[in-house]
């Protein structure tokens, strides 16, 4: 395990927060959480049938010891759960509606976050990312003044780690959109020993070309100029402008970064999904995410290629996220 993990675990473990996992008859689920409580990393709540979970793990030769199982059908607390659905749905859910939603185990582990009796979900082995993230939206929502949740990945390899976004969520990002990624993956960077240096990427440095797709990104720069960061940042940069210092003094002599950016934010899906993933592959780095961003509390999503070291991961960064 990179030493990026080894330092999450060993913070995790002071606060032993609660993650709940709605795929919970899922062999990769049950093995990853049956690992974490084991190590009392956190507190791991797995939602569905019980016996069903129950009679997998027995299956698979996995120990659920103290780890809590929740069924939404015969869940103690499930009206007051009802109530708060319709009321944070505000008119746009009856509350017999309401009832049948929450059987769903994905809305049934996110009311579990919005009500406090969890500090975060991890989701998405089993279900696509419109079915962890939309009742996160509905639910949880984003931040006061972020319109947009984002995703981003670390990108570590040994001593290395950056932040690249967004690679997972929206597809056509608009100028605004991407002031507000820049902003939130500057803090997703800080959660995890990254001091931001934002870099908003183009195929033109400071002019070099001009279209419609430069011109959102220098009016993203001025928006983000405009939200008073904490953190140096510049843009429209290509990569080399924002990453190699000899590129930067030929092509962005007067920028702020110097070509030491560390938070990379793409213009578009295309390039952040296709840049994340050659990164991967052909640089070695490993690619942990998509970390979900700009949410009121932490809902992360899991590739349904996901195994078992992806599920343990996922939710050491959501229990940092929470705390």
């Amino acid at each position: 395990m990179s030493d990026l993990f080894k330092d999450l675990k060993e913070k995790v473990q002071q606060q032993n927060p609660r993650i709940v996992f709605p795929e919970g008859t899922d062999e990769r689920i049950l093995t990853a959480a049956a690992r974490l409580a084991e190590e009392n990393v956190l507190k791991p709540i797995l939602v569905g049938n019980k016996q069903e979970i129950t009679s997998r793990a027995n299956e698979i030769g996995v120990s659920l010891g103290d780890i809590e199982l929740i069924d939404p059908k015969h869940y103690p607390e499930f009206d007051s759960l009802v109530a708060s659905f319709v009321e944070r749905r505000k008119g746009k859910a009856t509350e017999e509606q309401a009832r049948q939603i929450l059987l769903d185990e994905n809305y049934f582990g996110t009311m579990l976050v919005y009500t406090g009796k969890a500090h975060g979900l991890v989701s998405g082995a089993a279900h696509s990312t419109a079915d962890t993230v939309r009742p996160a939206l509905q639910i949880i929502k984003t931040k006061e003044g972020i319109k947009k949740t984002s995703g981003a990945f670390i990108m570590v390899k040994d001593e290395e780690k950056y932040v690249f976004a967004d690679c997972a969520i929206n597809i056509a990002p608009s100028s605004a959109d991407l002031a507000e990624s820049a902003l939130v993956s500057a803090h997703t960077a800080r959660v995890f020993g990254i001091d931001p240096k934002v870099a908003l990427l183009s195929f033109s440095t400071k002019g070099s070309a001009k279209s419609a797709e430069t011109e959102k990104v220098v009016d993203a720069t001025e928006l983000l100029n405009g939200m008073n960061p904490d953190f140096p940042f510049d843009g429209e940069l290509q990569f080399d402008a924002a990453f190699v210092s000899s590129v930067a003094q030929k092509k962005a002599p007067n920028s702020p970064l110097k070509g030491e950016a560390n938070v990379f934010i793409f213009p578009g899906l295309e390039t952040g999904n296709i840049g994340y993933k050659m990164v991967q592959r052909l640089g070695g780095y490993e690619a942990i995410g998509p970390i979900l961003q700009g949410l009121n509390m932490p809902v992360n999503d899991l590739s349904r290629g996901c195994n078992e070291e992806d599920v343990y991961k996922l939710a050491l960064i959501t229990a940092m996220q929470a705390l």
